[in-house]
């Protein structure tokens, strides 16, 4: 829902009508006509903003925009240069970033339990750090210098988590974790009682978890009244808006508008250009039914398919095993990473990686480079071939040199991309770096900027075999359309280990999946594909929202007969079920295109109020039918049997 506050400040008239607003979704936290300065430079200008109980929003904007700036105003550690800053007495605020600095002697639970609030620190308020910990696989009692990255992430996360706060804040919470932990979180967020507002290049969670968009966009804050999943239709029709303004009043073009207009247009074109690409050659592949067997199994060829299959091949694991035993914690049995494990890489194959952390998918990459003998087995790999690997831990930046002399090496002005010359400055700008930047030290960068120069550096002579190991991690949007432009246009081999389930459909035609304990499977497509495999292997799921056995719908309007014990009262209710809930349906519909009108509010702000509190009231309706549409016909099933 987009409030009016977002355009002017409060005054007398409007505070009835935003009280009458807050008694649905009641007002946590308000921001007015606010001003923030970086010395000479102006970050924002008249920002103003609200956030309410229950919303779920994401921010999203290029780097530098101010998105973390944004977060500080909101938890109080950045103050305004001008404007108010109000929050709701006693309303708690939690802040996930992405940077911890824990104490390394610290337990798991005496990291989260240091977030509780004073009066909440006692051993009755245990149970709340464990009931977060446990679905986030961490151990209460490991040390926090003996995590990992990933385990560190999500001891992070708890923290966040445990008071539950009014407002969350989250900075990247899916960097790291695994894609069963995303899902999980997923499904918390979208329950979670108060409001939440998340920074993220995961557009899959994205569009799962929010209900309304911040857009910081060329200084403005920009509000989207519906979750992720629309954003990209909504910016395209508000920048169209803004240039049919431009001309109507008969002013020059203003160039920054037409520019971002292109860039959105574009960006959506490119992306269903893209999976319109993998589509098919997913479909090309499905037609060839034995070209996953082929990868995963050994197989006997005659002397001339033996010496076809050898000039396409970039590797082959032959009875592969290998065993992983963990240092830091000896009384842990060994882990069985590779069992007899079998796989056959062609040229061009183009394969995503997917499975928990621990499951073994890093060893499996430096197995395939050679940084790691295999236990038994025998691995072989091609002669010619010309590997380049993205290491997420940025090993191959020199933090203490420039830009240009991590791209350039050996010095000079001019990089070699892919066998053209390129000026250094002007690669840069392909990655979305100021030319100026190029003979900065390279430790002043942020994270998602040292991504950034890793990726430049590794995609400009990828060689035959490339490997890209979590690839996007602090990457901002724009930046990841780059990625993603350019490895639909890669010719050679690709491997990609990724939690970003939209990153690997848009990049991707085959999937292996680690499962643990040796095991491993291969899957034709992307990661919807590979999820689809998944749940018709896992079967139907006959369980109803709350609980009780469901049996699958057959109609829309189940015959009366069938189920004899239920009273004529509710018989009828459910009967009629159906043409309630599509009524609801197309009244939120015809709500909602009314509010994607951009110019509504300056035409109409009582309309706009008007609709905004009918659009809640026929949402609460339409959840609460759904819900009831279930138990009814839960009741019927169990009359049935």
């Amino acid at each position: 829902m987009w409030l009016p506050l977002l355009q002017s400040p409060i005054d007398e008239v409007r505070i009835p009508l935003f009280k009458c607003l807050s008694a649905v979704m009641p007002l946590i936290l308000s921001v007015q006509e606010a001003e923030i300065s970086f010395g000479a430079k102006t970050l924002f200008k008249d920002l103003a903003f609200t956030i309410q109980d229950g919303e779920k929003i994401c921010l999203i904007g290029q780097n530098g925009a101010g998105k973390t700036t944004l977060m500080n105003i909101i938890t109080g550690v950045r103050e305004l240069d001008v404007g108010t800053r109000w929050q709701l007495q006693g309303a708690s605020i939690g802040y996930m970033q992405q940077e911890i600095t824990p104490r390394a002697d610290q337990t798991i639970y005496e990291f989260v339990f240091d977030e509780l609030n004073p009066e909440n620190k006692n051993d009755h308020n245990a149970y709340k750090i464990e009931k977060i910990v446990e679905p986030l696989e961490l151990n209460i009692h490991d040390k926090m210098g003996s995590l990992s990255g990933g385990e560190l992430r999500r001891a992070a996360l708890a923290r966040a988590l445990v008071e539950e706060p009014d407002i969350l804040l989250l900075d990247e919470p899916t960097n790291h974790l695994d894609l069963s932990i995303i899902e999980w979180l997923e499904n918390y967020l979208r329950a979670y009682r108060g409001a939440v507002l998340c920074i993220s290049h995961d557009k899959a969670f994205l569009a799962a978890i929010s209900n309304k968009v911040f857009w910081l966009d060329r200084g403005k804050l920009r509000v989207c009244p519906k979750g992720f999943s629309f954003f990209e239709e909504w910016s395209v029709m508000v920048l169209e808006q803004e240039e049919r303004t431009l001309r109507t009043r008969q002013k020059n073009l203003d160039q920054e508008v037409a520019w971002a207009s292109r860039g959105v247009k574009a960006r959506c074109k490119r992306n269903v250009r893209r999976l319109d690409q993998m589509k098919a050659e997913r479909d090309r592949l499905r037609a060839d039914k034995n070209t996953l067997g082929r990868m995963l199994a050994r197989i006997t060829f005659t002397p001339q398919e033996q010496a076809e299959a050898s000039s396409r091949l970039i590797a082959e694991f032959y009875n592969v095993s290998k065993t992983f035993h963990d240092p830091s914690h000896p009384d842990k049995p060994e882990r069985v990473i590779l069992d007899t494990f079998h796989l056959r890489l062609q040229r061009g194959e183009r394969i995503g990686i997917v499975g928990k952390n621990g499951t073994g998918k890093t060893t499996f990459l430096k197995l395939l480079i050679g940084e790691l003998k295999q236990d038994a087995g025998t691995i072989k790999r091609a002669k010619d071939l010309s590997l380049t690997y993205f290491d997420q831990r940025r090993k191959d930046l020199n933090p203490k040199e420039t830009l240009q002399r991590n791209l350039i090496p050996g010095g000079g002005d001019y990089i070699d991309v892919m066998g053209k010359t390129r000026h250094v400055c002007g690669y840069l700008k392909d990655f979305l770096f100021d030319p100026k930047m190029a003979s900065q030290p390279t430790d002043t960068l942020s994270g998602g900027q040292k991504n950034r120069l890793m990726l430049a550096k590794t995609l400009a002579n990828p060689g035959n075999f490339l490997i890209l190991d979590e690839p996007t991690n602090d990457l901002d949007m724009d930046t990841l359309d780059r990625l993603e432009d350019i490895l639909a246009s890669y010719t050679g081999t690709l491997l990609v280990v990724s939690h970003d389930r939209d990153f690997l459909d848009q990049t991707v035609t085959k999937i292996l999946a680690f499962e643990g304990d040796g095991k491993v499977e291969g899957y034709i497509g992307g990661y919807s594909d590979y999820q689809a495999a998944q749940k018709k292997e896992k079967g139907p799921d006959v369980t109803a929202p709350n609980g009780t056995a469901k049996k699958p719908r057959e109609s829309n309007s189940p015959k009366r007969d069938k189920r004899p014990q239920l009273s004529y009262k509710l018989r009828y209710e459910l009967d009629n079920m159906p043409e309630k809930v599509a009524g609801l349906e197309h009244q939120k519909k015809q709500i909602e295109e009314r509010l994607t009108d951009t110019t509504l509010y300056e035409k109409d702000q009582a309309t706009f109020l008007a609709l905004s509190l009918r659009l809640t009231d026929v949402t609460q309706q339409l959840d609460e039918a759904l819900a009831r549409w279930v138990d009814l016909e839960a009741e019927a099933a169990t009359d049935e049997s």
